[in-house]
């Protein structure tokens, strides 16, 4: 019987794309499993396939060596120089980067709004510089693509990271929001709160097609006997008005708050409630510099990985951006204890 990666992968109780990564020698998968994986490869006699080998090559290359496709790290945000200091998108681009490398795919950075180019210039730039395909990161204020960009996006394959776009809808990679939103209540409840509260700027979920919210309201579903909290929406108001969410609190009485915003902390504590003693508090888009909270780590450097695999994907099919059924891969997150949180007596 032929050995693949499944067979692998069935043996460990794994996934294949962990099996995948482990035979590259992906960074990503902990030096353990990675040697684990590699023996049981070993020793089940997996070899792999030459000609994929061959095919992987001959698409970086093209007659004397030189290289077939860069790819485009297109910056959609309105700052700039959000790859170097926005809060998240940096760990998209450190995805998106050491992707390519390990898969020996040169990478040039633009930024979406340069004033004044329209599409046959970007056309013309992209074109000057090899690019075959583009992978955008950083439309964090709205999920469609420019009309003037609409061009381009007709000429070259593309993969967006974080949102799903609409009109044209485009394959992209992100953090599985519902399940997030929906692992952290029951992280709460198995701590032993009894009232989760979700702060929340209806914005930022219609972003992401409501799915915090709604793996908010399934949780609250499948708990009956546990509270029915609303969710706190006028995050811009309380900036300007605090009274607006102590009315909140007053009313519902949550003993953890689910936030994407650091500063819930400091209204929490400008209203008296100390953290965790008398407030839990799970940041919904945890960072390692945030190690005095406890969250959902969502991994968005996996989504730039992913982003780069199903670009590539799409060169080496020859597939275009707008397609009928366009694909989705969905990053799991996970959680990281912290002292924002403690066990309920």
């Amino acid at each position: 019987m032929k050995v693949t990666m499944e067979t692998i992968a069935r043996e460990l109780g794994i996934s294949r794309n962990a099996v995948s990564l482990a035979l590259r020698h992906d960074p990503s998968i902990p030096e353990a499993t990675r040697q684990r994986i590699l023996e049981t490869a070993k020793s089940l006699g997996y070899q792999r396939n030459p000609a994929h080998g061959e095919l992987m090559s001959q698409m970086r290359r093209k007659g004397h060596g030189s290289t077939l496709a860069t790819l485009a790290l297109m910056n959609c945000h309105q700052d700039k120089d959000a790859f170097i200091t926005h809060p998240t998108i940096p760990q998209y681009v450190a995805g998106c980067e050491g992707r390519a490398e390990d898969l020996g795919y040169p990478l040039d950075r633009f930024w979406l709004h340069e004033p004044k180019w329209r599409a046959d210039r970007w056309c013309d730039v992209l074109d000057t510089r090899g690019i075959r395909g583009l992978v955008l990161i950083g439309m964090m204020a709205q999920n469609r693509i420019p009309e003037g960009f609409l061009p381009v996006i007709e000429r070259f394959p593309a993969v967006v990271t974080g949102v799903r776009t609409r009109d044209p809808a485009l394959s992209f990679a992100c953090v599985d929001h519902h399940i997030l939103t929906l692992q952290a209540f029951e992280q709460a409840l198995h701590l032993g709160y009894r009232n989760p509260g979700l702060v929340m700027d209806p914005v930022i979920d219609a972003l992401v097609e409501h799915r915090f919210t709604a793996g908010y309201r399934t949780a609250q579903e499948q708990t009956p006997g546990h509270g029915r909290i609303p969710v706190f929406e006028k995050v811009h108001e309380a900036r300007e008005d605090l009274t607006l969410f102590k009315n909140w609190l007053d009313r519902w009485k949550p003993d953890v708050l689910f936030s994407l915003y650091s500063e819930v902390r400091d209204w929490v504590e400008a209203l008296g409630f100390n953290v965790p003693k008398d407030m839990g508090l799970i940041q919904l888009e945890w960072r390692e510099r945030q190690p005095d909270w406890a969250g959902m780590d969502q991994h968005n450097d996996l989504t730039g990985q992913a982003a780069v695999d199903m670009l590539i994907g799409m060169i080496h099919r020859g597939e275009g951006s707008i397609k009928p059924f366009p694909r989705a891969t969905l990053i799991g997150p996970s959680w990281v204890d912290g002292p924002s949180v403690r066990p309920q007596v």
